[in-house]
């Protein structure tokens, strides 16, 4: 039932003007003749993928490869809470949701949009799932079972995300499922690498009848949760959905103008906005030491009121060994995703420096050298990601997927270079989209993105090539290479300190 007062709304006649005009016969033409052509076009590969699902577990991925799943339903949960998920364009959250009207009428097609989007991405992970764990027998049963239990489960994320944003109690849980996806991924990848690995042996070789049963309670619970998000959608708050619209025009402004750097401006604002910082003396050192430390100084001060976000990126120092035995193909993807991760734990402590690209008051006004305050910033972002890859690789070496020796040590000597190369991603400008295009024979390629792309990654690989050398041959012995690594990054690390600054302030 509509109220009375909003009848007459012009909000409401906007609302029956934007459901349109009913379907006629040549769009139902289209539509099913667009479906033909899709299951035309994309019906060989996928009988082709589902015949390759019909194999015997590999005892020594399904650890691994569970604790990937685990993982990244860890992660679509943690986006839907980033991302609102109850969300409107900003004209019609400044409009539609303040109006008298009924939220269910306003909200109905935000709604329509995140149960396809919980569909298509617990279908993506039952199918992973049903990979890892193979299907030697029953493939039909099987293959259903874990497509239900799949969905059931990113359809009840989905709807645990709207009761989420309805209260703080039902935030609080939604933060304890993604816990305990991340517990499930810690748990699968410590049982994939000991004795531990004959109890996911056994959930693989488990009767499709069990996981038909288990699919269908999870489906009873996952509609029980989509009623419970239905009738939410009345009592979100406004100001709720208003603030996640806000964020997620900003992400998609980001997106479509393709550049990906205002996306550090809305995390950081989204998390500080509305906390209350105590204030506290700073150190007596480093008043003495000159204004460079104490610029550099708030870096630590960020890292120490986030422990957080810090023992995740630590904890995450797990995953270059469990994708190398997921995945397999070597030490290759692991050498890539450790360098990915040592840079992005190098880079997670460098917003200071990002602000004062953006505006370098405050460097003119301490009047801060240049060279030293490059210096002096250097230094948290290169113990970041010295204690970061060092983790890793005696994750690799535990794995067995390097010989033995002090591998660990490449970590520390590539850190100097990793921490110029962060320095230099967060001091890059937004992306040049009147940059010229290249034909390539692969197609067009915008010169704008991809310099953009590269800036920073190129010093932190160049840097680096010592170490990926070392991870790409394995050698008997590892000590040439790490005292080739550690004079490389600490040339790289000096040469980008002793740049020409051309005029410019930190």
């Amino acid at each position: 039932m509509i109220p009375a007062a909003a009848r007459t709304h012009p909000a409401l006649a906007y609302l029956r003007a934007r459901r349109g005009r009913p379907a006629t016969f040549s769009d139902r033409y289209t539509g099913v003749f667009g479906l033909l052509i899709a299951a035309a076009v994309l019906g060989r590969p996928i009988a082709e993928a589902l015949a390759g699902l019909a194999h015997h577990a590999d005892p020594a991925r399904l650890g691994p490869g569970l604790a990937l799943v685990a993982a990244a339903y860890a992660g679509f949960l943690a986006l839907v809470r980033a991302l609102g998920p109850v969300v409107l364009p900003a004209a019609d959250a400044s409009w539609l949701v303040t109006s008298p009207l009924p939220r269910r009428a306003v909200l109905g097609r935000t709604a329509l949009l995140l149960l396809s989007a919980a569909v298509l991405a617990g279908a993506a992970l039952g199918l992973t799932a049903l990979s890892v764990f193979g299907a030697p027998d029953q493939l039909g049963v099987r293959l259903a079972a874990a497509l239900v239990l799949g969905v059931a489960a990113g359809v009840g994320g989905m709807a645990t995300a709207v009761l989420g944003q309805q209260s703080p109690a039902s935030d609080a849980r939604l933060q304890f499922l993604v816990t305990g996806a991340l517990s499930v991924a810690v748990l699968a990848a410590v049982l994939g690498a000991g004795p531990g690995r004959r109890i996911l042996g056994a959930v693989a070789e488990a009767p499709a009848s069990l996981g038909a049963a288990v699919a269908g309670v999870a489906s009873v619970v996952a509609a029980f949760l989509v009623r419970q998000a239905w009738a939410a959608l009345a009592r979100i708050p406004a100001r709720r959905i208003l603030a996640s619209s806000t964020r997620t025009a900003r992400v998609t402004s980001a997106a479509t103008t393709l550049d990906p750097g205002m996306l550090t401006w809305v995390a950081e604002d989204a998390h500080w906005r509305g906390r209350a910082l105590r204030s506290r003396s700073w150190p007596r050192l480093l008043s003495r030491l000159g204004p460079a430390p104490a610029l550099a100084w708030q870096e630590w001060l960020r890292v120490g009121r986030r422990p957080g976000r810090l023992a995740a990126l630590l904890g995450a120092a797990a995953l270059p060994a469990v994708c190398a035995n997921a995945i397999g193909g070597g030490s290759g993807p692991a050498a890539g995703m450790l360098l990915c991760g040592a840079l992005t734990a190098a880079a997670m402590c460098t917003g200071g420096v990002r602000r004062d690209g953006g505006d370098p008051a405050l460097a003119r006004m301490l009047a801060v050298d240049g060279r030293a305050a490059t210096a002096a910033r250097a230094v948290l972002p290169a113990l970041l990601a010295a204690s970061w890859s060092a983790l890793a690789l005696v994750g690799l070496q535990a794995a067995g997927t390097l010989p033995a020796g002090a591998w660990w040590v490449l970590g520390p000597a590539a850190a100097p270079a990793l921490a110029a190369g962060a320095l230099r991603m967060a001091r890059r400008r937004p992306v040049d989209h009147s940059m010229p295009v290249i034909d390539t024979p692969g197609g067009a390629v915008p010169t704008g993105p991809l310099i953009w792309a590269l800036t920073g990654v190129d010093l932190a690989l160049f840097g680096s090539l010592p170490a990926l050398a070392a991870l790409a041959s394995r050698p008997a012995s590892v000590a040439p290479y790490v005292a080739a690594q550690a004079v490389a990054g600490a040339a790289v690390l000096a040469a980008y300190i002793l740049r020409p600054s051309r005029g410019k302030r930190p």
